[in-house]
């Protein structure tokens, strides 16, 4: 509690602090003659195949992305710990050389969790999937792609991260429909951006972790006994879908849907505007549908079959990134 004589004063410190500030002159002005053309990045457009890319949440989905040859895997794990062994066991059984792994640290890193960045980057893996300006600080001197949660929706921010961070590409923003997605590719070289073409979409990430609420007389991670190690938890909506839910490191959750969904009807108008990278995300799928899944948008990119074929063939979602309906450009 403060007396009034102190708020008076404030207030009135505040005012001249204000005064002060106006009168100093404006640190930018503005270039009528600029246009954003001018700022738009320069680079070559390399002509290459399009490749899939994986991420994977097991050990099992592991070893059927590494038998099916992709060269780029990623690893999301619940327990960043098993990073170096999983590296490990990677490196002995991958096909060749090419292959490579590269781990991802949790979405989110507040103070006092830097303990697991370094159980992440002590893995030695490839490279590593970051998400947040965190990671762009830790993992600086590291190979590293940037993740969607950057949200990379025009080519002045991809520039930016990939210049100004050294990261070799970034995951375009799920905000993007298939048209916006093209005039992003046309707008810089495509070999910067990836595209999620497959995925459970992650509905929401929070702080409140299920598992030690419901499964556990603990309160945090101390004394919960960590019930999300052992436990598969799936919340119903009200339509009788069961969407996923999944720990990380820091005893956050993360909803994922429970059906995933494709971008497939839209690979060839992609690759078409020069798309390079495509990603497939596993969260709950077992081996045998991880090599069907691949197999399926292997033969998707070389033409064997079309979007629809796929999509009803895998019994998913036709959907690219939160976009449809309203949103859907066609």
């Amino acid at each position: 509690m403060l007396p009034i004589s102190e708020l008076n004063r404030l207030r009135r410190d505040l005012v001249e602090q204000l005064e002060a500030a106006r009168l100093q002159p404006l640190c930018w002005q503005l270039n009528p003659g600029a246009s954003l053309a001018e700022l738009l990045p320069t680079g070559d457009r390399v002509e290459a195949a399009p490749q899939l890319t994986a991420l994977v949440r097991r050990q099992d989905q592991l070893a059927a992305a590494t038998a099916a040859g992709l060269e780029t895997i990623y690893c999301e794990f619940e327990n960043p710990a098993t990073y170096r062994d999983t590296v490990r066991w990677f490196r002995a059984n991958r096909l060749n050389p090419d292959q490579t792994l590269w781990v991802a640290p949790p979405r989110i890193t507040k103070p006092l969790e830097h303990y697991i960045l370094d159980q992440v980057r002590r893995s030695e893996a490839d490279g590593y999937l970051i998400r947040n300006y965190d990671h762009l600080r830790y993992f600086a001197d590291q190979r590293c792609i940037g993740d969607f949660s950057f949200n990379v929706a025009n080519a002045l921010t991809a520039d930016y991260l990939l210049h100004r961070y050294g990261l070799e590409r970034v995951t375009a923003s799920y905000d993007l429909n298939a048209d916006q997605l093209g005039e992003l590719l046309r707008s810089a070289p495509p070999q910067w951006f990836e595209i999620t073409l497959h995925q459970h979409m992650p509905l929401f990430h929070m702080e409140h972790c299920v598992f030690c609420a419901f499964l556990s007389a603990g309160k945090d991670f101390r004394d919960c006994g960590r019930p999300c190690e052992r436990h598969a938890v799936t919340l119903r909506d009200r339509v009788g879908t069961e969407h996923i839910l999944q720990a990380d490191a820091g005893c956050r959750n993360t909803l994922f849907n429970g059906v995933a969904q494709t971008g497939a009807e839209y690979a060839q108008r992609l690759m078409q505007a020069g798309a390079h990278y495509f990603r497939l995300e596993f969260l709950n799928e077992t081996p045998q549908q991880v090599t069907q899944t691949l197999g399926q948008y292997q033969q998707l990119l070389s033409g064997q079959i079309s979007g629809t074929q796929l999509w009803h063939s895998l019994k998913l979602q036709s959907k690219l990134g939160v976009t449809r309906g309203p949103l859907d450009s066609r």
